[in-house]
């Protein structure tokens, strides 16, 4: 009988194998570990370089702790705001015109104070309307949410990002053919630049210029309406304000860029064929207001019974202001978008010459700052603490007074609003929000509008 087939050496052969294969499935997970762990590692340290960069600190200490800009990371909203089906469906919906020949506008600092308004009154008469804004911690950010979310209620979409995201700005032009421009975003506040002068450099030059760069692009070209400043008019004496007066003495740096964009607004369109109207606005107020203005902190201070200060010139004359209701600067608006001409351009080319305009908005009818108080005292029943000082010398202006004949002219701008109606119109905005019962004057009431 034939012995049986030796196979240990086959199986001595296969154990070896399995061994083999083991050992070499060991490193090959061993070296893509690390391969992981090195390609994380550059990952984190190419973020940590990008963020440093493009978040530098703010050279004052002190401005950092409590007005510190937040910057909205190029990379974070193209990744987050600038892709996706769902997203580019919600751009579309909100920019589309509900009324025949209505506008697509394209409306910046949306989530701001003027922003807000205008949004509302463009979607409520049909045009399509699409905002942005970076919601920076100028001024606190859930006043600014909340402006959001009204809108969102509107069915009016925000798109959070930044005027310097080119990247971002192309590719919302790509994807809708916007009519126009109501360019609404900037660094704001007279007071602020002294601590902070690089965000309105960055905010109110370099922004504008990255909006018009992909502006004169655009095909078709877009009317842009933006707004400027009452400031621009600096150390002028003449009164009322005349768009003819000289605007080369700004007292602030933000006087100082608003006459840079004024300037640079003329360049885009003799060289482009950008339609572009700026609106000098003066001293703005209303509900939904910025905390930064006096007739705001005023009201906070009076409520919580501490001092206010109210500035005198250092010749003792009374501070006063062209106090402008927030209804009539979104019929100005309007107007001037309503009035605005097509641009010329085409692949960024001028093709003929393009309108360009300039105009006050104002109320024409200066009121003092102590008028403004007694007002806010009579409406809240409170008297207020007051302290007179002498104006410090930080930019702030000592009168303004619009002349509006020129808007009135060319769109009909006349403002109906007077000072105490439109306070009357803020308290009753004021308590309601914050949740406050004071002893408002009769008739003040205070449910929301």
């Amino acid at each position: 009988m034939a012995s049986p087939p030796d196979t240990s050496k086959t199986t001595k052969l296969e154990r070896y194998n399995t061994y083999i294969r083991k050992v070499n499935t060991t490193k090959l997970l061993a070296a893509s570990s690390k391969l992981l762990f090195r390609l994380s590692l550059l990952v984190a340290l190419v973020l940590i370089f990008f963020f440093t960069f493009n978040n530098p600190p703010v050279s004052d200490a002190g401005a950092a702790s409590s007005h510190r800009i937040l910057a909205t990371s190029h990379l974070l909203s193209s990744a987050f705001y600038g892709s996706g089906a769902a997203w580019e469906k919600e751009v579309r919906r909100s920019s589309t015109p509900r009324r025949s020949n209505g506008f697509s506008v394209l409306v910046t600092g949306a989530g701001g104070f003027v922003g807000t308004h205008c949004s509302l009154a463009l979607k409520k008469r049909g045009d399509g309307v699409l905002g942005l804004d970076n919601f920076n911690s100028y001024y606190d950010p859930s006043l600014k949410r909340a402006r959001q979310k009204m809108l969102k209620a509107r069915e009016i979409f925000i798109v959070e990002g930044d005027l310097n995201d080119g990247e971002l700005l192309s590719k919302l032009f790509d994807i809708v053919p916007f009519t126009h421009v109501l360019h609404l975003a900037a660094q704001a506040g007279v007071r602020y630049a002294m601590q902070n002068p690089q965000s309105y450099v960055k905010s109110n030059i370099a922004g504008f210029v990255n909006l018009l760069e992909v502006a004169k692009n655009a095909d078709p070209q877009p009317s842009i309406v933006w707004a400027s400043s009452s400031s621009v008019y600096g150390l002028n004496t003449g009164n009322p304000f005349s768009e003819s007066h000289r605007t080369d003495q700004p007292a602030s740096l933000y006087a100082a860029t608003k006459k840079a964009g004024e300037e640079i607004a003329h360049t885009y369109n003799h060289i482009y064929g950008l339609a572009i109207t700026g609106l000098r606005f003066f001293t703005v107020y209303g509900p939904w207001g910025r905390p930064d203005m006096a007739y705001f902190f005023f009201t906070k201070d009076i409520l919580q019974g501490k001092p206010i200060n109210i500035y005198q010139t250092h010749d003792e004359k009374e501070v006063a202001r062209d106090f402008t209701y927030i209804d009539d600067i979104v019929k100005g608006c309007l107007g001037a978008l309503d009035t605005a001409e097509k641009s010329t351009g085409k692949g960024g080319k001028k093709r003929g010459p393009a309108q360009l305009r300039i105009y006050n908005l104002g109320n024409t009818s200066p009121v003092s700052v102590g008028k403004l108080v007694s007002i806010l005292e009579s409406l809240l029943n409170v008297k207020a603490k007051k302290h007179t000082i002498k104006m410090p010398r930080n930019g702030d202006v000592p009168f303004t007074h619009a002349n509006v004949s020129l808007a009135y002219r060319d769109f009909g701008y006349k403002p109906t609003t007077d000072l105490s109606t439109g306070l009357g119109k803020f308290v009753k905005w004021y308590v309601s929000y914050y949740g406050i019962k004071p002893r408002v004057k009769k008739g003040i009431t205070t449910d929301s509008n």
